[in-house]
């Protein structure tokens, strides 16, 4: 069977090495009086999962979250030991392979417990659970003025045991909204108090993820849980005008220019003719589009890096190819390098920048980077 040589240039670049930097920069800002947990659901917010787990695995990480049990299995096949928190809980007929990869769900309805129990009675065994607390978000979640009697509940679960009691904060990034937060902080303190009343005592308290573990230390209890700045997504999601710790970038996006052509003044280009060349152009074509992750919203809007310039796209962004106007770069050529997020000669662009020409979140530029785009992990 023949195989190919060579493969398209496209690829997300992780940089493992400012991967653990992040990690370290926000344990030295934070300390070492709680517990770190490492969130690498959606594969690793896009960067890789298992070899993100790995290298924090390797850093001292005490616990991974996950948000299905099918993540958390594949970090277990893939050697990791660490403790693992099923933040999305389980569906019917998931308890066995949790326990048997030794994999925590959060429990946030009777029934849960009740599946759970059971599938541990079956193997004799005690299960270790996590209870949320819905303080606000109203989500998912036990609410916080309906929990007296799901305590009550609970307590027959004789397999099951309570080691831990979370929460999600819906606005501890925006730093107006500090009442709101504080209040989700005191339901979950009142809320933490009904279960140690009912004789519960468990070993974590779990509220702060990435925004509150920076701007709001009363959030910490005794585990927090890092999302986006491990992967150095701090711009859009962490509240403004506070002390933050130094974080790095940890995805670029790369690809090579395909096709290079001269198009006359005047012409249109892609799609729907979006756009008008309004002199003669170097126009570049480079194999990227929005099945990659590459934002049909960026159209004529985004920029990228081609010679250590910034290149305007223009035109539509098509499925598979999106162009550029390289006109103003000298010595372009086919197979010259594109950067769509990174940084060079000076010169960068962020996730977050993307996410702002298409009115999101740097969270969703990078869980959107398909798996079609090849992953390249460098220290």
């Amino acid at each position: 069977m023949n195989s190919l040589k060579t493969k398209r240039p496209t690829r997300a670049e992780i940089n493992l090495d400012n991967l653990a930097f992040n990690f370290h920069s926000v344990k030295e800002f934070v300390g070492s009086e709680v517990k770190y947990m490492a969130v690498v659901k959606a594969d690793a917010y896009g960067h890789g999962a298992l070899e993100c787990s790995k290298r924090f695995e390797a850093e001292g990480v005490d616990w991974f979250g996950v948000a299905l049990p099918e993540e958390g299995i594949e970090l277990r096949k893939a050697g990791i030991r660490k403790r693992i928190l099923c933040l999305g809980s389980f569906w019917d007929g998931q308890e066995t392979p949790l326990l048997n990869h030794n994999i925590t769900p959060v429990i946030f309805t009777l029934e849960q417990a009740k599946q759970f129990d059971e599938a541990a009675r079956k193997r004799g065994s005690i299960a270790e659970v996590h209870i949320k607390i819905d303080t606000g978000m109203n989500r998912v979640g036990v609410r916080y003025d309906e929990l007296d009697p799901f305590v009550k509940q609970f307590s027959k679960f004789k397999n099951l045991h309570l080691e831990g009691v979370m929460t999600h904060f819906a606005a501890a990034d925006d730093l107006s909204e500090n009442d709101f937060t504080n209040l989700q902080i005191e339901r979950f303190e009142t809320a933490l108090s009904l279960f140690e009343l009912n004789g519960f005592n468990p070993a974590y308290k779990d509220l702060a993820n990435s925004p509150a573990t920076i701007g709001h230390p009363n959030s910490y209890g005794n585990m927090i849980r890092l999302g986006g700045v491990l992967y150095g997504l701090g711009d859009d999601i962490l509240p403004a005008g506070i002390p933050k710790p130094q974080l790095k970038p940890v995805l670029s996006l790369r690809t090579q220019i395909a096709f290079l052509k001269r198009v006359p003044k005047g012409e249109t280009l892609g799609y729907s003719r979006t756009h008008t060349l309004g002199r003669d152009s170097i126009i570049a074509t480079i194999p990227i589009g929005y099945h990659d992750g590459y934002s049909r919203g960026l159209s004529n809007k985004a920029e990228a890096m081609v010679g250590g310039n910034f290149v305007p796209v223009v035109g539509r962004i098509s499925m598979d190819w999106t162009i550029l106007d390289v006109t103003d770069v000298e010595n372009v050529s086919e197979g010259g390098e594109v950067i769509l997020i990174g940084e060079s000669n000076g010169l960068k662009i962020t996730a977050s920048d993307l996410a702002r020409f298409t009115e999101t979140i740097s969270y969703e530029i990078t869980c959107g980077i398909s798996k079609r785009v090849s992953r390249v992990f460098i220290n």
